[in-house]
């Protein structure tokens, strides 16, 4: 019941990576026999994550993952401009209040640097409305960043209709920013990214209907391996590497290739899609079955989140007089497995996330989040809430 965190491997993913862990371990950039059979690989996975994506291969970027993929995107936008004389003063970024940590540090790193950033806040159903991006945007706008499906509350945030809001104000003003020696076209900026990384089991990642320029995805949400992630990068877009070497991955992230996790990324990928819409059907049934059983059993319980616009297999309630951490302590000793917060918020009290929503922050430390699995069942769901009810009867 935590599998927002991060999902168990499938045995075909494993089975993909096996013979290059062992037989075939040469290095991609080698020139010989070994190494072409390894670049070889390495091609073959990135047209299958562009087939997802539907875009050209050479726009897939293989990283270690969701984390390293935000930092490049964000990063790598403004180190361009930096590069060409754009000062931090003279540029400004869009996101939202409930994005993932490895985007909004980032952020918050740009604002130490001079970097002006505008938070939009998300309705009380946990989505941002295109409207107050729109509100927003300036002309010194360099990347707006909208998540696609939250890992906390589960809701999916209108992605394509933000991405219209950012083509048409591309189109309607002469942009240009104040550069010492560097003009910004008009056709460039803003920069639209989202983290995608909850959203390839279950939502459609096609760039060309979602209208992003840059996509960061993550191995761990999808069944796949840990340590391995991609970032579509929109041909020309220009972006800055943050690592760097060899060279290799067009110069945007050096390093020797992770040949297994490449391979095993782009399996689990092409699995997700295949499946997509099967899973998807069944885990809304299952959620659905949760929802009405827990409100039926625990009358108090609140759903975080939007009930309609969510992830089909994200249920974040609110129980009224729980200490969250300690009922997760005794879920997992009946062997529930689910989570208070995102696992990277480690230093945090309580979720940010849930405090976006208008609560304060005692409600968000009665707050649970359970996730589904693709192996999960009815019979579990049973189980969790029969635990569930015995554990806050009292209250």
């Amino acid at each position: 019941m935590d599998n927002a965190s991060t999902t168990p491997i499938s045995e075909e993913v494993k089975k993909a990576m096996d013979k290059y862990m062992t037989d075939e371990f040469g290095n991609p950039n080698s020139i010989h026999m070994m190494g072409v059979a390894a670049k070889n690989a390495v091609e073959g996975a990135r047209k299958t994550v562009a087939s997802a994506f539907n875009s050209h291969p050479d726009e897939v970027i293989f990283n270690s993952g969701g984390t390293e993929g935000n930092n490049a995107a964000i990063f790598g936008a403004f180190n361009h401009l930096r590069k060409n004389g754009v000062k931090y003063s003279e540029m400004r970024a869009i996101t939202t209040n409930i994005e993932h940590s490895s985007v909004l540090e980032c952020f918050k790193e740009l604002e130490r640097r001079g970097v002006a950033i505008d938070y939009a806040p998300v309705k009380e159903n946990g989505i941002v409305d295109p409207v107050m991006i729109k509100k927003l945007l300036r002309l010194e706008t360099v990347l707006v960043s909208v998540m696609y499906a939250n890992n906390e509350i589960g809701t999916i945030q209108p992605i394509k209709e933000i991405a219209k809001v950012v083509r048409n104000f591309k189109k309607a003003v002469s942009y240009k920013l104040l550069a010492s020696s560097y003009q910004m076209s008009a056709n460039n900026y803003p920069l639209f990214h989202t983290d995608a990384c909850q959203a390839p089991l279950f939502l459609n990642l096609n760039i060309q209907e979602l209208g992003v320029d840059l996509m960061t995805i993550d191995g761990q949400k999808i069944c796949g391996p840990k340590g391995i992630g991609a970032l579509f990068a929109k041909r020309g877009v220009l972006i800055d590497p943050i690592i760097f070497g060899g060279g290799q991955e067009r110069g945007l992230r050096s390093g020797t290739e992770n040949i297994p996790l490449i391979v095993g990324l782009s399996k689990a990928i092409e699995i997700a899609g295949k499946n997509r819409i099967k899973n998807s059907e069944r885990l809304s049934k299952l959620l659905d079955y949760f929802i009405k059983k827990i409100e039926e059993k625990i009358p108090q319980v609140a759903l975080n989140g939007d009930r309609i616009q969510r992830l089909p297999n994200n249920i974040n309630i609110f129980i009224p007089g729980i200490d969250s951490e300690f009922i997760v302590l005794q879920l997992d000793e009946k062997g529930i497995i689910c989570s208070t917060k995102s696992a990277c918020l480690k230093n945090e009290s309580a979720s940010y996330v849930i405090a976006a929503l208008g609560r304060d922050e005692k409600y968000a430390q009665s707050s649970l989040r359970f996730s589904l699995g693709l192996d999960t069942t009815k019979k579990n769901i049973d189980y969790v809430i029969k635990i569930l009810i015995e554990l806050v009867k009292d209250l």
